[in-house]
């Protein structure tokens, strides 16, 4: 489980970071089922695949400090026995989820005072917890119209078109990235997720910044929405992906080269607000 886990996630079958924190957290679970001579083996074999994990996606801060998480909760217990080493990690590992479930589902209830009022939405990529935040929305007997873009060049944005269109109350836009700037005037709000925000730089799905940049020049307030985890300080250090240029261009490029980053730098000057478990950011 944990080498397929690693191969989904590298090959980013599963979007959302909190979804790949979750996955990656579950497939440790692999490793209670195994036997180990002796405590230091299992540790050992612990911090090995979650190495595993964590390399997947160098670019999930989620990722990397829900594994570190795990990691440190085992190994400094000091467990006795491997039987002790094994309880421990699925009791950090069962607490790292719940961690990461609550906090999108509080991130997502505390956003509803953020996008209540605002009748178009602008979104990109697809982030659980944006759509946790509209379907309690809808719940509070709101209503939206929503743009979506595609997220090119892995289309992520049209799971995301798709699931907000089974939702009562909403109206649904599909378009390309390149023409948020053309529907950007008929916006009251832009709504995305986040990967990590490190220092004064949001992290997210490439295409995020020239939306917010768009945004900034039409007045459009910019809100993101995440877990508190995803703040995080020098300590991580981010690494973009520099993705396969067969997503972008099926033949080979001939006499010129292909560029595919899956994520962009966006300044958090360009936010109006940051929604987190704990508390709501004003920039």
């Amino acid at each position: 489980m944990i080498d397929e886990t690693v191969e989904e996630i590298s090959e980013m079958q599963t979007h959302s970071s909190s979804v790949v924190a979750v996955k990656a957290a579950q497939a440790l679970r692999d490793l209670t089922d195994r036997e180990y001579p002796t405590v230091e083996d299992y540790l050992r074999s612990l911090s090995r695949n979650s190495n595993a994990l964590r390399r997947a996606n160098p670019s999930h801060a989620s990722l990397h400090t829900t594994q570190h998480r795990i990691v440190n909760a085992v190994s400094d217990a000091d467990p006795e026995d491997v039987a002790a080493a094994k309880e421990l990690t699925i009791e950090a590992i069962d607490d790292v989820i719940d961690s990461v479930e609550s906090a999108k589902d509080r991130a997502a209830e505390r956003a509803v005072s953020e996008i209540a009022d605002d009748d178009v939405l602008l979104t990109h990529d697809f982030s659980s917890t944006v759509l946790a935040a509209i379907d309690d929305a809808i719940e509070a007997g709101h209503s939206f119209e929503v743009y979506v873009t595609e997220s090119r060049p892995r289309f992520i944005g049209r799971k995301m078109a798709r699931h907000l269109s089974k939702r009562d109350g909403i109206d649904v836009t599909l378009i390309v990235d390149g023409a948020a700037g053309h529907f950007m005037s008929q916006v009251d709000r832009v709504l995305v997720g986040m990967d990590c925000i490190v220092d004064d730089t949001l992290y997210n799905r490439i295409g995020t910044y020239p939306i917010a940049t768009a945004a900034a020049d039409n007045d459009v307030p910019v809100t993101v929405v995440g877990a508190a985890a995803k703040y995080v300080d020098g300590a991580f250090a981010f690494e973009n992906e520099i993705r396969s240029p067969s997503e972008v261009l099926r033949e080979p490029a001939d006499g010129f080269e292909v560029a595919n980053p899956a994520y962009d730098a966006t300044p958090t000057y360009l936010l109006d607000t940051v929604v987190t478990d704990d508390e709501i950011h004003e920039y």
